[in-house]
């Protein structure tokens, strides 16, 4: 079977249309047709079954695809290995990160390695924690940066920075004039939170509990700017990093919510990179893991801490 007719696969199974996948793929939907008939012909099974004008996976189709993205994951790598040993400056380093990491710390990280290495090429993924710990596990991403050490055996991971986190109030709030405050003062306000499954989630969660409260929770969101936007609309409070103004401008209508330094619970969040460890990776991204080691202490500010010299934080 043709390795491409397994990615036409890949493509609708994972929810592309026919329409879609042909024109993508410069060809006709009959000939695409044709091709996914002969792979359920191989496979002896109907793998996909119409619902509406969209193809679905059966229960075995599900099955079947779960194999063919490893033959492909498998296969890609192994162009990558013989690429990189080819020219190992020209790699390509398939990297994960947290949604608020990419305002402020992957730029530079990138652009940084680029200088020395101008031929890499990046595959770059935003994710909560639990999505970035599947890019690893899955293979498809060689190296992830997030909060936390993800406490799985598999994985190694290494604290580049402590991020503090601020208590962020509504520009009106009884607390919008404090510059610093107990968490324990808020026990009886509206939270506003990230999903579960987000390690701000769990921080945000525990260092309530630290402050003798379970926190009240109003509203869930998927990212921390869309959080810092509902605390400034007034619909409650959040334990959130400092704001980039870069890319969360005030609208000149409503200031910026105020972000309190809380003194009784240590309020802060680690950043580091995690990478599988038995995992022997592609020179690129070895390469770039040593760069992110080195040059991530470089690039702390606003009060964040390269990982050595934070006071109170476990070596």
């Amino acid at each position: 079977m043709d390795l491409e007719v397994l990615r036409l696969f890949r493509a609708v199974a994972r929810g592309a249309t026919v329409t879609e996948t042909a024109a993508k793929a410069n060809m006709t939907q009959p000939a695409l047709s044709r091709a996914l008939n002969r792979i359920e012909r191989e496979a002896g099974a109907e793998l996909f079954q119409r619902v509406g004008r969209a193809l679905r996976l059966t229960p075995v189709g599900t099955v079947f695809a779960g194999h063919v993205e490893t033959v492909l994951e498998d296969y890609d790598r192994g162009l990558r290995a013989v690429a990189e040993m080819v020219d190992p400056e020209a790699g390509v380093v398939p990297l994960a990160f947290l949604h608020t990491l990419g305002t402020w710390l992957v730029p530079p990280l990138l652009s940084g390695f680029r200088d020395r290495f101008p031929k890499t090429r990046f595959e770059l993924r935003q994710h909560g924690e639990e999505g970035l710990v599947r890019e690893l596990l899955d293979g498809t991403a060689d190296l992830v940066l997030t909060s936390g050490d993800p406490g799985c055996p598999a994985i190694r991971w290494k604290r580049l920075l402590v991020e503090p986190l601020r208590l962020a109030v509504p520009p009106r709030h009884r607390l919008a004039g404090r510059r610093r405050i107990r968490l324990a003062e808020v026990a009886d306000e509206t939270f506003v939170l990230l999903r579960p499954g987000y390690g701000l989630r769990d921080t945000t969660e525990r260092l309530c509990r630290e402050a003798g409260f379970t926190p009240t929770v109003g509203f869930e969101g998927e990212e921390v700017e869309t959080l810092r936007g509902l605390v400034t609309a007034g619909l409650g409070v959040s334990l959130l990093p400092l704001p980039q103004t870069a890319t969360f401008p005030s609208s000149g209508t409503e200031p910026l919510a105020p972000h309190l330094t809380v003194t009784d619970v240590q309020s802060s969040r680690d950043l580091g990179l995690a990478w599988l460890a038995d995992r022997v990776l592609p020179p690129a991204s070895a390469g770039f893991r040593e760069h992110v080691l080195t040059a991530a202490g470089e690039l702390s500010g606003d009060g964040r801490s390269p990982a050595g010299r934070a006071a109170g934080h476990r070596p």
